[in-house]
């Protein structure tokens, strides 16, 4: 029989809201950190008679997802809705500091991931972390779904010579791992040691994709509309450093990608076909970006079509898709100068492969065979560590 996963949220109201009684607590989430009903965390707190809710933090995005990629969106301010302050984690500071934490004890995080190394989201925890250690605070995850499922992992692990506000830590591209997973990982693994408490899901399978966990879908940014577009994006996510299109200004950003030098997209889709990648599909098709990378312009491209998720491999899909997209622009391709998410100085693309060897194998023409064999003994150890702390 079906059983509806119930979030870490849910668990803390109705059996553990007592971690909270007598506890100034501060929350950091963003729109899709609701219950099944839709009611937000932050209503849900502070209304709660239980719960003292005395400060608000959100991510890259706004707390209502209302800002583009790459921007320092918003300032602090104090909600007129509540009263209480809301304070910004992606502008001037991204981790919280003494004075946005003086008057909490508590902090709880409820944050949905997306499951790709490069979404920012789990680094804003991570930070909140590591503040919450060095002031003494506790600190307690609401865990959620790994909407692509807990299970496949993918990609080379970050070098950390590479770190950066979309690669913090030694992770594969696609991790497998929920966001109460992780800050237990980080936790240890990475050195944070802060005063650290998870209070997991009930009645999630590391199996499912989101849709199986019958609960409602909140895009968690704004280029990320479905479940769909989570399966493609550690993938396609790598067309952000670079002058191709991942589609932001449609409907289906990083499905959809395209460049101008893709004048019959039907040879191009069945110069992608001869890959014959597992699990995938490739349809030709011509858009017009309303705003970002080339905008108001006609470009040729393709949609990225998961035919089947258990064998679709979304990395290695997204370098054969920059591969095909080089190897037909010649030089009108460009990798994208820096800077990217604050950092001024790496190639945007070597940040988010997590070195620079992704990029050369590539600009040599290694296969993809060879390039994926690259990061399989990395997997094979990541795999061992992580193990003791799924919570599934």
């Amino acid at each position: 029989m079906f059983m509806k996963t119930k979030v870490g949220l849910e668990v803390l109201l109705e059996e553990k809201i007592d971690l909270l009684k007598g506890r100034r607590t501060g929350l950091v989430v963003h729109q899709p950190s609701v219950s099944s009903s839709l009611d937000h965390s932050v209503t849900l707190l502070h209304s709660h008679p239980s719960v003292r809710l005395t400060a608000v933090f959100g991510p890259q995005h706004g707390i209502w997802g209302e800002t583009q990629d790459n921007m320092i969106e918003w300032n602090s301010y104090q909600d007129p809705r509540t009263g209480l302050p809301f304070y910004s984690l992606y502008g001037e500071t991204r981790k919280p500091t003494t004075e946005m934490l003086e008057k909490t004890d508590t902090i709880v995080i409820d944050l949905q991931d997306v499951g790709s190394r490069y979404y920012t989201y789990i680094y804003t925890m991570a930070l909140t972390m590591e503040a919450c250690a060095e002031q003494g605070k506790e600190v307690i995850v609401l865990d959620r779904p790994n909407p692509i499922n807990g299970v496949d992992i993918e990609g080379p692990l970050l070098d950390p010579a590479f770190k950066s506000f979309v690669g913090l830590y030694p992770l594969p591209v696609r991790h497998g791992m929920t966001c109460g997973e992780l800050a237990l990982y980080f936790n240890q693994e990475c050195g944070i040691n802060c005063d650290l408490s998870v209070v997991p899901m009930e009645n999630w399978d590391r199996e499912l994709y989101f849709e199986d966990t019958g609960f409602p879908w909140i895009i968690p940014s704004p280029n990320m509309p479905a479940v769909t577009t989570a399966a493609v994006y550690p993938g396609m996510c790598l067309f952000e450093a670079t002058n191709v299109s991942e589609a932001r200004g449609t409907t289906l950003p990083f499905e959809i990608t395209g460049a101008p030098w893709i004048r019959d997209p039907h040879l191009f889709a069945e110069r992608m076909q001869e890959f014959s990648l597992p699990g995938v599909t490739f349809r030709p098709l011509f858009f017009m970006p309303t705003f970002h990378k080339w905008k108001d312009h006609l470009i040729g491209g393709i949609q990225t079509h998961v035919t089947d998720r258990n064998l679709f491999k979304p990395f290695l899909t997204g370098l054969a898709l920059i591969a095909a997209y080089r190897e037909v622009g010649g030089p009108e391709f460009k990798w994208n100068p820096p800077p990217y998410e604050y950092e001024h100085k790496l190639l945007p693309f070597d940040i988010l492969a997590g070195s620079d060897q992704i990029r050369l194998k590539v600009e040599n023409s290694v296969t993809l065979a060879d390039i994926e064999n690259s990061w399989k003994s990395g997997l094979d150890g990541f795999r061992k560590t992580r193990q003791g702390y799924l919570l599934y």
